[in-house]
């Protein structure tokens, strides 16, 4: 199992839209766990499945960040 907290600063949309995108874009081996906000942060838990290629999950959720304009806002804290 991959856990990626993903810390915003500055983010420019609504958080959910993000949420959204990342619900979508792992749909069938991932989800998002949680969510929280405050101090000028916040931040989104995505929960990859255990039968997933770690690196190509990382991959796909960089592109959905990129896609959305969020990716240079975003620090993945990523723990195998």
């Amino acid at each position: 199992m991959v856990f990626v907290e993903i810390v915003f600063v500055g983010l420019p949309i609504d958080r959910d839209e993000v949420e959204e995108a990342l619900e979508t874009a792992f749909a069938l081996d991932g989800e998002v766990t949680g969510a929280g906000s405050g101090m000028g942060r916040c931040h989104l838990d995505l929960e990859i499945a255990e039968d997933s290629d770690p690196a190509a999950a990382l991959e796909r959720l960089r592109a959905v960040l990129s896609e959305l304009g969020v990716a240079d806002c975003a620090t993945l804290n990523v723990n195998e």
